[in-house]
C-alpha cells in the first residue's frame, strides 16, 4: 500500500500536482467572478436604491431570486437550463448546430449572479448609511450626479461596504466547490478523483479541507490589508 508521502508527492506517482491545478482552478474562477459579480451587484444596488419604483421592482425580484435559490440549482440552470436553450435556438437557423456551454463559463456567470445578489445587499446597505447631506454638498459645490457618484459617494461607499463583501468573498471562495457537479477540475473534483482511484478519501479530503482553510486564511489577510489601505487614505480625502 503506497503512503500517504508517496500519494502527495509531486509526479507520476504522486497526487499533489493534481491537486495543486484544482486549487489553481478554484482561485482563477473565484477572481474571474469577482468584478462580474462587484459590477453587476453595484448597478443592482443603484436600481434599489432609485427613485424609480420599476426601477426598484427589478432589482427586489432579481435578488429575491438568486438570494433564494440554492447556489448548486443555479449552477444546472445556467449549465444545463442556458444550454438547451442555446441549442434550441441554434436549430431555428440550423438544424444540424450544436453548442455547449464551458464549464468554466457556466461556473463564472451562475456564481456571479449568486454573488452580485449579495452583494447588491451589502451596498444598498452602504448606500443608505452615507447621509444625504453627502449628496447635496457635491451639487452645492457645482458637482453633476455622476461626479458626485464618483467623487463623493464612491469613495466612501467603498469603505463602508468593504467588510461585508470581504464576507461574500468567502462565500463565493468556498461556493466554487459546487463547479465539481459540472465536472470542472477545481481543487474538490481533483481531491474526488484522487480518493476514488487510490481508495484513501479522508486523506485526500483533508487535504482539499486545508487547502480551502489556507485559501481562506490568504484571503483574510489580503482583506484586511485593503481594510488597512483605505483608512489611510481617508483622512485626506
Amino acid at each position: 500500500m503506497e503512503s500517504a508521502w508517496t500519494l502527495l508527492s509531486w509526479g507520476p506517482e504522486g497526487w499533489l500536482d493534481d491537486l495543486a491545478s484544482g486549487a489553481l482552478v478554484t482561485v482563477s474562477l473565484a477572481l474571474a467572478t469577482l468584478p462580474i459579480g462587484l459590477a453587476t451587484g453595484f448597478f443592482i444596488a443603484v436600481a434599489k436604491n432609485s427613485g424609480e419604483p420599476s426601477l426598484r421592482l427589478a432589482g427586489n425580484i432579481y435578488t429575491t431570486i438568486f438570494r433564494g435559490l440554492p447556489e448548486l440549482v443555479t449552477l444546472f440552470l445556467v449549465y444545463f437550463g442556458a444550454q438547451m436553450a442555446l441549442q434550441n435556438l441554434v436549430h431555428l437557423y440550423d438544424p444540424e448546430g450544436t453548442i455547449e456551454i464551458n464549464s468554466f463559463v457556466a461556473g463564472m456567470v451562475a456564481l456571479g449572479v449568486v454573488f452580485s445578489a449579495f452583494a447588491s445587499e451589502v451596498f444598498l446597505s452602504a448606500f443608505q448609511a452615507i447621509p444625504q447631506g453627502q449628496y447635496e454638498g457635491g451639487y452645492a459645490i457645482g458637482l453633476t450626479r455622476s461626479q458626485t457618484m464618483r467623487l463623493v459617494i464612491l469613495p466612501q461607499l467603498i469603505r463602508i461596504a468593504l467588510a461585508g463583501l470581504g464576507n461574500v468573498w468567502m462565500s463565493l471562495l468556498k461556493d466554487t466547490a459546487l463547479v465539481s457537479a459540472i465536472n470542472l477540475a477545481d481543487l474538490l473534483r481533483q481531491a474526488y478523483i484522487a480518493a476514488r482511484v487510490t481508495k484513501h478519501g479522508l486523506l485526500f479530503y483533508g487535504v482539499a479541507a486545508l487547502m480551502y482553510l489556507a485559501l481562506a486564511i490568504i484571503s483574510s489577510f489580503g482583506i484586511r490589508a485593503v481594510e488597512r489601505a483605505v483608512g489611510r487614505r481617508e483622512p485626506a480625502r
